[in-house]
This record gives C-alpha cells, structure tokens and sequence, in this order.
C-alpha cells in the first residue's frame, strides 16, 4: 500500500542533530509529534539522520548531513498566535539570539529563522485606511517581539 504524503513538505538540513532537533521542536509545538527515523549508511555525507515530524499538522523532513549548508534569513517558517500569552510562549522557547531579533523574527538555537506575529496583524495591514496601516508599520518596525496592544493602540489611535 502507497502512503499518501503532503503535496509539499519543508525539508531542513542541519549539520548532525536531526533527532535533537526533532525533540525540540516537538516539545514546543502542541499536537505535534516524531512520526519516522531513518538512518541511512554509506552516503556521500557518511552517515545521515533523517527524521519525520508533524507540527500542528504541517509535516517537515529534518536532515542530518554534515556542515555543508548553514540557515539564512531567505527562508523562516511564520507561526500565528491569537493573543500576546501565544506569541510570549514562542518567543521564550525558540528564541536563542537577540541580536537577530526584528519586527517579529528571531533565530533559534539551531539558526533557523521563525516569525512570530499576532493574527490580527494581517487584518491591521489589510484596512482600507492607508493612515491606519502606517501607523502600525511604524509601530512594529520599532518591536522586537510584537505587542499586541501597542499594535492595536497605534491603529486606534487618530
């Protein structure tokens, strides 16, 4: 029998703590769990690691493969959050470096860049309102973790 895979599924190459990595992850994220180990033996990289998880239902493919290739900022994975506790629970868990920290990213400890930003952020940035939506994008440049409140008083305010 076939097993039916996502259409797409992030694959994220790390130096050599695929299961660390998929511990981690897995304790932060809520309804997420290591769904598959595999070790493969006599690759050009040695041995790798290639473990499967699921992220609040968003499967990923973490890779153990040596030092070839290091993070960036071209690529972050967007978390969104309905209130200030959710998006204050991410920050302390994922963040490790603060001088990455700008408008909602931050880097974790394995390089990896996330953005942490309140849902009602989009719905403030989409109003019609063109005062309104550069009040708040003055507000947010400012933050390094976004303050629901303060986003939500420099849209009010006016």
């Amino acid at each position: 029998m076939r097993k039916l895979y996502a259409k797409i599924t992030p694959f994220l190459w790390f130096e050599k703590e695929a299961g660390e990595v998929a511990k981690f992850y897995t304790s932060i994220f809520k309804d997420s769990k290591i769904k598959n180990t595999t070790t493969l033996h006599n690759t050009p990289s040695g041995t790798v690691e290639v473990v499967t998880i699921e992220l609040l239902g968003q499967e990923f493919t973490i890779l153990a493969a040596g030092p070839l290739f290091k993070f960036n900022e071209a690529i972050s994975f967007e978390v969104h959050c309905e209130t200030q506790e959710e998006i204050d629970y991410y920050w302390e868990k994922l963040s490790a470096d603060p001088k990455a920290e700008q408008c909602g990213w931050l880097k974790d400890k394995y390089g990896l860049s996330w953005q942490i930003v309140p849902t009602i952020l989009s719905e403030m940035l989409q109003d019609k309102d063109a005062q309104k939506v550069a009040r708040v994008t003055k507000a947010f440049l400012k933050m390094k973790k976004f303050d629901i409140k303060s986003l939500e008083r420099a849209y009010e305010q006016g």
